[in-house]
């Protein structure tokens, strides 16, 4: 097979052989002076799991104020009934659709961030997906991921990848350069893709850019090896995930972490979010797939001795306007809640509830900055001290049991 420029190109840019994502420059592993860097324990001993929910998910519908009577005058055809809430506490419930998530919840391995956003909120899907994975202020444009400013201060060669992400999509808060990014659907599937990538001889008067190529074919084929060797010597789960997209995301993400392939970070997202009508059943069978999905991959990850080495959190690019449309759906907003699991996590809520007494163009006003959550999982999660430009000096919320 006679190898080019355009076919490698082609091949690691996600539709023949999906390596390196779109935005993303990995290094190479032969640089000495990464090599000798001193690792965090953290970034090799525990993962994270980043669950985008795409287009937007309806925060007040997921996580419902109980007694608040405004919630009900602001949406009296798309508001809950009693028989679709779960009672938490005495102030909050979640969504029935979201019950295979109670036994976590009742075990004290869940937790509510509430009222997690931004100053001066943008409701663009695409300005506001990229503050999130940036870590920017809404005034402000960043040209790197809020993970690619974290991972590329502690680079490890031991790595397979900085990043998995499972079932396509951008690389998100992965963007932007010194990053080795997977994008796959399967890892047999990429295994063999890998194999079949041509060996190219290295000629003295290769152009720097060929040489660039190669570095990152022999990226490839390294990641692909170390992940086929890891997978083969996985553990049975003996878990049953669920047939949808999302549940088979949760399956991969499951054997990724499972078999103790090295790598920090696995994205996987579930669309459809953006619920401008019909909200209610949309909504519903939205959070039934996530919920089936996260519950089948917190039983695989406990099965395996797993679930206290791994966190996973989700979020999306804004809430809902508190006030229901014309069309028994929400507009684009502001605030929501996001959900951490864990089995190092702090059961219960964090934050406060946005107040509905209080609302700005029927728009919820946020009450823990975003970047608390980042800071957390930074600082607690995987134990980098100090102020960072990821963070922004924002203080990590106290929702790790250990440090």
């Amino acid at each position: 097979m006679e190898f080019d420029r355009r076919t490698f190109l082609h091949l690691s840019g996600g539709a023949c052989l999906p390596w390196l994502v779109p935005g993303v420059e990995a290094w190479a592993f032969d640089d000495p002076q990464q090599k000798q860097l001193k690792v965090a324990p953290g970034l090799r001993e525990r993962t994270l799991i980043l669950v985008e929910l795409q287009g937007g998910n309806d925060g007040l519908n997921t996580v419902i104020p109980l007694r608040d009577e405004r919630y009900r005058e602001l949406r009296p055809r798309i508001g809950l009934n009693k028989n679709q809430i779960i009672e938490l506490d005495s102030k909050q419930g979640m969504h029935s659709s979201l019950k295979p998530l109670t036994e976590a919840w009742e075990a004290e391995e869940a937790n509510w961030i509430l009222g997690l956003g931004y100053p001066d909120p943008n409701r663009s899907h695409f300005r506001s997906i990229e503050i999130w994975e940036t870590g920017s202020d809404s005034d402000e444009e960043l040209q790197e991921g809020w993970l690619t400013r974290m991972l590329k201060a502690q680079p490890d060669p031991e790595r397979a990848a900085e990043g998995i992400i499972i079932g396509g999509g951008d690389a998100g808060p992965l963007y932007g350069t010194g990053l080795r990014v997977i994008n796959m659907d399967d890892p047999e599937k990429f295994s063999r893709q890998a194999r079949a990538v041509p060996e190219v001889a290295r000629g003295t008067d290769a152009r720097k850019a060929l040489e660039h190529l190669l570095d990152v074919q022999d990226d490839i084929k390294k990641a692909a090896g170390i992940i086929e060797e890891k997978i083969q010597a996985s553990p049975d789960h003996g878990v049953r995930f669920p047939g949808t997209r999302f549940g088979q995301r949760c399956k991969i993400a499951a054997e990724m972490v499972t078999s103790g392939v090295p790598c920090p970070v696995i994205k996987i997202s579930i669309g459809g979010f953006d619920t401008h009508n019909n909200q209610l059943n949309r909504h519903s069978r939205l959070l039934t797939e996530l919920a089936d999905g996260l519950a089948a991959l917190r039983k695989a990850l406990i099965a395996t001795g797993k679930w206290d080495h791994t966190l996973i959190s989700t979020y999306s690019e804004f809430g809902r306007r508190a006030r229901e449309n014309g069309s028994e759906g929400t507009d684009h907003g502001t605030a929501a809640p996001h959900l951490l699991l864990g089995g190092n996590i702090k059961g219960g809520f964090s934050g406060k509830q946005p107040d509905l007494g209080k609302l700005v163009r029927d728009d919820l006003i946020h009450t823990t900055d975003y970047r608390r959550l980042y800071a957390t999982i930074e600082q607690k999660w995987f134990g980098l001290k100090g102020r960072s430009e990821v963070s922004r000096g924002a203080k990590p919320l106290d929702v790790i049991r250990k440090g």
